[in-house]
């Protein structure tokens, strides 16, 4: 996803008058106010941040290639993608510590050149969890709706799980060819029993909920 143009630093994005850094784009194309002041309180950079291996195997890569890459494959964009995992690494007892996130952003993921306020984390992890959600519903339903075969879903699943594997693979996870078939293996059984619960569930909507009588799909 890398690419040889030069990478945009923070004076790009800087208005020539004021210093201020313009605010990321949602997804709707408008301008997220709520972008932080474009550096860390104090300039220091937390250990644990200096110590953030993900992300690393994209030293250099551009955020429009990432973010095509993502759209090309599926529902959420890279702003929503790297924060989401930053949520998940950064997580404590008490919460998702969300400052230290939006404070370090650059430092943390190449290819985000903008610090965010804490209210911009919370809404790029929301958006995530949100997409998740209607992918999910949109997948299950495709799969329970009798539209595919099972060799086909067995196929759908297959492309997805690439896509999946590639992206854990670019955050850092190293999978071995053993952990992978694994995986497609126990992906693809439980695709299966979904297939066979959702037929029954078919079958038994075609019974009068009053009499029980089983009704074929042409009567009246």
């Amino acid at each position: 996803m890398a690419d040889d143009r030069p990478r945009p630093t923070e004076n790009d994005h800087q208005d020539a008058d004021t210093g201020a850094v313009d605010a990321p784009e949602t997804d709707d194309g408008q301008a997220d106010a709520s972008v932080a002041d474009g550096s860390a309180e104090g300039g220091d950079v937390p250990d644990e941040v200096r110590k953030y291996e993900r992300f690393k195997k994209m030293d250099g890569a551009e955020y429009d290639r990432v973010n095509e890459f993502l759209r090309d494959r599926t529902y959420i964009t890279a702003r929503e993608w790297a924060i989401a995992r930053l949520c998940a690494d950064f997580r404590t007892e008490t919460g998702v510590e969300m400052t230290k996130i939006g404070e370090n952003l650059p430092e943390l993921v190449p290819f985000m050149t903008d610090t965010y306020t804490p209210q911009a984390v919370n809404q790029a992890r929301a958006s995530f969890e949100e997409k998740v959600k209607q992918a999910g519903a949109t997948f299950l339903y495709g799969a329970m709706s009798g539209f595919f075969t099972a060799e086909e879903l067995d196929d759908t699943m297959y492309e997805v799980t690439e896509v999946a594997k590639f992206l854990l693979e670019v955050e850092g996870v190293d999978l071995s060819v053993e952990e992978e078939l694994e995986a497609e293996d126990r992906i693809s059984s439980v695709m299966r029993e979904v297939q066979s619960a959702s037929e029954q569930l078919r079958h038994d909507e075609l019974e009068c909920p009053h009499c029980g009588h089983e009704m074929e799909p042409a009567d009246d």
